[in-house]
């Protein structure tokens, strides 16, 4: 039975919560994690890089010197790959890297690194994260006092406040329950979560 301490926005231990064991009790599947992860990085990139090839660099119509009688290698043209200003061996061209992935893989990622942070102690319940008015300085207090550290702070809906406080801490991200992401949860040590959030994550990925 995973459990998880429960705090106040002033960083006080107020008691702990059971964690579904569904989401929270798994053993985790590093393969998918991996898989997951790779996948986001790969989506992640521009795919922008170009260079010319040797049919695309100007200049070059015109054969350097004779064939046969100078004792020098062969050549064709000045803008073979082997010259300077040449064109480039199998140059590289925009393209896109993405790629998808089955929702069961997915899944299985999301509840195996949730269930990593629960067997090690690195996930926080917070009572009612709720930010009467946007301050950075409210949201370090917490992090500090629950020794959070880099972590991301999973709220129940798109909480503005929260989102501003929180925006300007390095390390510190914040999303809500319905949109997790496998990498963000993997770059961080703690998982700071608004107990009606953590109501969510079990009612939606179940």
């Amino acid at each position: 039975m995973s459990m998880a301490k429960v705090y106040d926005m002033a960083g006080k231990q107020l008691g702990e919560v059971e964690l579904s064991e569904v989401i929270f009790g798994i053993e985790p599947n590093m393969p998918a994690v991996h898989a997951v992860v790779k996948n986001h990085l790969a989506n992640c990139r521009q795919g922008t890089q170009s260079a010319l090839t040797r049919a695309e660099v100007s200049g070059g119509g015109k054969k350097p010197w004779r064939q046969k009688g100078t004792g020098r290698a062969r050549q064709g043209s000045t803008r073979s790959p082997q010259w300077t200003h040449g064109g480039i061996v199998f140059a590289p061209k925009p393209r896109s890297y993405r790629y998808t992935l089955n929702k069961k893989l997915k899944r299985l990622a999301l509840k195996s690194v949730l269930s990593d942070k629960a067997q090690n102690g690195n996930i926080a319940v917070v009572e009612d994260l709720v930010v009467a008015e946007p301050k950075t300085k409210t949201m370090v207090n917490l992090l500090n006092a629950i020794e959070a550290g880099k972590s991301v702070v999973i709220t129940n809906g798109v909480q503005q406040n929260v989102v501003l406080s929180a925006r300007n801490i390095p390390g510190v991200v914040t999303t809500p329950a319905n949109i997790l992401s496998v990498y963000d949860l993997v770059n961080a040590k703690t998982l700071v979560i608004d107990k009606a959030a953590l109501a969510t994550i079990e009612e939606v990925y179940a």
